[in-house]
């Protein structure tokens, strides 16, 4: 097959554009992960939750991985092999033999809810719900599937290919719906996934 030289240089400069990818890593290897593809200057989002743990003589605060055996590298394709060589690292997910990129505004909206969130968990990962949009505060702007858990309304965020989400409380208010009109206590609520 011929490939023009239009053709190869398209193809060079899409290799060469940074996107987002999934790489998984060995058991309880995300931090150590992490902090290699930072130490060689590879752009790499570890989203962590601090949990209480109970050890032997007290109690302590631990970041955990919020999606773990995942960490997240923003390369371009031509830079796979300097993750690959990173200790730790088992693969970076696939669809159909190449790297599978993941949405900048998945990615964006994991870390707006990091940083504004309130009470912050892993979630089961939804296919159905209500998708939701937030229109005030400081989770402003932020799309994803509303859903309740003990009588609070949580919106979820999630990371497709990965098929992984976390949640976050928000007044239902705040919330206006992507399908239908805005959602508030004084209008019937839709069908929520509990």
């Amino acid at each position: 097959m011929f490939c023009s030289e239009e053709d190869l240089a398209h193809q060079s400069s899409f290799m060469a554009m940074p996107r987002w990818y999934a790489v998984t890593t060995q058991s309880r290897h995300e931090k150590v992960v992490t902090e290699h593809l930072k130490s060689r200057s590879i752009e790499a989002f570890l989203p962590v939750i601090t949990t209480p743990s109970r050890w032997k003589d007290r109690r302590v605060l631990i970041d955990r991985p919020i999606f773990p055996g995942y960490v997240f590298t923003h390369i371009g394709l031509h830079e796979r092999q300097n993750v690959f060589s990173i200790p730790g690292v088992v693969r970076m997910l696939s669809f159909n033999g190449k790297p599978a990129e993941i949405d900048d505004a998945e990615i964006e909206a994991v870390r707006i809810c990091l940083t504004a969130g309130n009470k912050l968990e892993p979630h089961p990962f939804l296919k159905t719900g209500e998708h939701v949009r937030v229109k005030s505060g400081s989770l402003m702007g932020l799309e994803g599937v509303v859903t309740r858990h003990k009588n609070q309304c949580r919106i979820v965020v999630s990371i497709t290919l990965i098929h992984q989400s976390l949640a976050v409380e928000i007044d239902a208010h705040l919330l206006e719906s992507l399908n239908a009109s805005p959602l508030d206590s004084s209008s019937p609520q839709p069908a929520l996934l509990r």
